[in-house]
């Protein structure tokens, strides 16, 4: 490893260590704004839409982060920080019917209402029409993360784990909330 490369990791190991939630949802904001980023491209919006990227690191900086660092601590606290593989996955089980099916939810109101500027009333309609198939494609891919996460992972890494997959998720659900929404033009005038 280069040593401007090493000092880095360095650097960023000893933030982790001394400010363990900054660092997280610092890390998470980063990571959602190139996951937003690299989805405009590969959907073909011909201009970075900026706003869109700062309020999904928004969403990384004040909720992924964040919540991923409590959630973590809270499941190792209550399992005692064991690793055996009936823990792990009552881990992995609580986390997939807990915070889950809670996330995907906040990201498509997030997405639809802030993000989008979309009305509630077609949020909720599209959330209706696509949520159970985000849900269902969430528990065929990340009951995996979490085992690997819960099982291999140190604590203070699993935050910055969970983002580094959920970089390539957030793009999936990217694409997602952007096919399912309507064009601005297709929607009725608010007054």
């Amino acid at each position: 490893m280069g040593s401007v490369a090493k000092k880095g990791l360095q650097k960023y190991l000893l933030q982790l260590q001394h400010h363990p939630l900054r660092t997280k949802a610092i890390t998470a904001a980063v990571l959602s704004g190139i996951s937003d980023t690299v989805s405009q491209k590969l959907s073909g919006i011909p201009k970075l839409q900026l706003r869109r990227i700062l309020l999904k690191m928004l969403f990384g900086f004040a909720y992924l982060g964040p919540f991923g660092h409590y959630m973590y601590m809270l499941l190792d606290k209550i399992f005692k920080g064991k690793r055996d593989s009936k823990t792990v996955a009552k881990k992995v089980v609580l986390e997939q019917l807990t915070s889950s099916p809670c996330n995907n939810l906040l990201f498509m109101i997030y997405y639809g209402v802030v993000v989008e500027g979309r009305p509630w009333m077609h949020v909720k309609t599209r959330i209706k029409q696509e949520y159970p198939k985000v849900q269902m494609t969430s528990w065929t891919f990340w009951p995996v993360v979490g085992w690997i996460n819960h099982q291999y992972v140190p604590l203070q890494f699993r935050v910055i784990f969970s983002s580094l997959v959920a970089f390539c998720w957030g793009i999936f659900l990217n694409l997602r909330a952007r096919a399912m929404t309507l064009p601005k033009t297709a929607l009725p005038k608010s007054n």
